[in-house]
């Protein structure tokens, strides 16, 4: 059976407090990038354990520690399911801060339960998901959600002003180390909750709604602060980091989305390539 794991943008991005246990608490609303995908392909071995290849972007670790292989051992922990070849053809980019790796591994537990007939529900994944990273639980709902505690606390939520937006994702060739960000960071309650500046319209975005990753990162990696006032330039309503980075999004609309050559390309596009040349560019329009 084969699968596409999609990734995620972070709208807004709170570090609230560092928590006893070493964590972070958080508020951040992550939105689903339904046309960037991984492909995850699943099919009964015969024999016992995992077969893990992958095609595509390098993955850049070893096949023991891959997220797809850990989501095979813990469901076959809890279920005892036989073993599988799994195949992934990486397109996300890592190192990111698209989720794309926790994507592959959710979607895995996905893929396992319907090989396999386990019937696991969305609270079933999520219980499995949880064990594999902070912010794996996002993917095993379908949509928008405000995350909190580690990332870990999912809650629907309805993002409805930017549906019909041009979006633009840039990623340097650089990657950013989540560990290394958190360390750097300065954890501050905001006066007003990301859920209620969430709801305000796009255009006041820029003002309300910041990474606080941004500050450490920026300072560190410049080329990444030259993305996001690059998509500015281009006339975006809104830009800002995904997660820790190393990728930066904007959303458009207007003139900017118009595709002025008949060529099927909003006319931001050729100029942001222009500019990045040897960065990860996508676009969509988001439904």
């Amino acid at each position: 059976m084969v699968f596409f794991p999609c990734c995620k943008i972070n709208i807004g991005l709170d570090i609230l407090r560092r928590r006893e246990d070493g964590y972070h608490d958080i508020e951040t609303v992550m939105f689903p990038v339904s046309g960037l995908c991984d492909i995850l392909e699943i099919v009964p071995s015969g024999r016992s354990g995992v077969e893990f290849s992958s095609s595509g972007l390098a993955v850049d670790c070893r096949t023991e520690d891959n997220l797809c292989v850990r989501a095979y051992r813990a469901v076959e922990e809890k279920y005892g399911i036989g073993g599988v070849k799994i195949h992934l053809h990486k397109t996300v980019p890592f190192g990111a801060g698209l989720g794309g790796g926790s994507a592959d591994a959710v979607y895995t537990v996905k893929g396992l339960s319907q090989v396999f007939g386990l019937g696991m529900d969305e609270a079933a994944v999520k219980d499995i998901a949880a064990g594999l990273g902070s912010d794996t639980v996002f993917f095993a709902g379908d949509g928008p959600a405000l995350s909190s505690g580690r990332g870990e606390v999912v809650t629907p939520i309805t993002v409805d002003n930017i549906r019909g937006m041009l979006l633009v994702i840039i990623k340097p060739p650089v990657g950013v180390s989540t560990a290394a960000a958190y360390a750097s960071v300065s954890p501050a309650m905001p006066r007003v909750p990301l859920a209620e500046r969430i709801e305000m319209p796009v255009d006041r975005w820029r003002e309300v709604l910041k990474n606080d990753f941004e500050r450490p990162v920026f300072a560190a990696h410049p080329q990444i602060a030259r993305i996001k006032e690059g998509l500015y330039d281009a006339g975006a309503v809104y830009a800002s980091m995904s997660g820790s980075g190393s990728a930066v999004f904007g959303l458009f609309r207007g003139e900017a989305t118009m595709d002025v050559d008949g060529c099927g390309v909003p006319s931001c596009i050729g100029p942001l390539k222009d500019t990045f040349a040897d960065y990860f560019v996508y676009h969509e329009v988001i439904s």
